[in-house]
């Protein structure tokens, strides 16, 4: 991996190094904690997360330890997109 001056213009990269930066920018998180991250996730209610949530059908991507909810995103929508 080659360091990249900050400073270099985009057109001056070649499309490997335009890659790798883009990359870093677009690191998006992997996971969204609670109900309100579920219904983020699912577009809906809290109401209707805390449903599905409790129907089961997303259990593999849910990591639950008392109040704490951990919710794998990319699982989650796979998960919903099989029901």
């Amino acid at each position: 991996m080659r360091k990249i001056d900050p400073a270099t213009p985009i057109w001056q990269l070649s499309v490997e190094e335009f890659l790798e930066v883009s990359k870093n920018v677009n690191s998006e998180k992997k996971y969204e904690y609670g109900l309100k991250g579920l219904a983020k996730i699912l577009g809906c209610s809290v109401s209707k997360a805390s449903e599905v949530k409790s129907s089961g059908i997303l259990d593999d991507a849910i990591i639950q330890n008392g109040n704490i909810i951990i919710i794998d995103k990319e699982m989650a929508l796979q998960l919903f997109g099989k029901k």
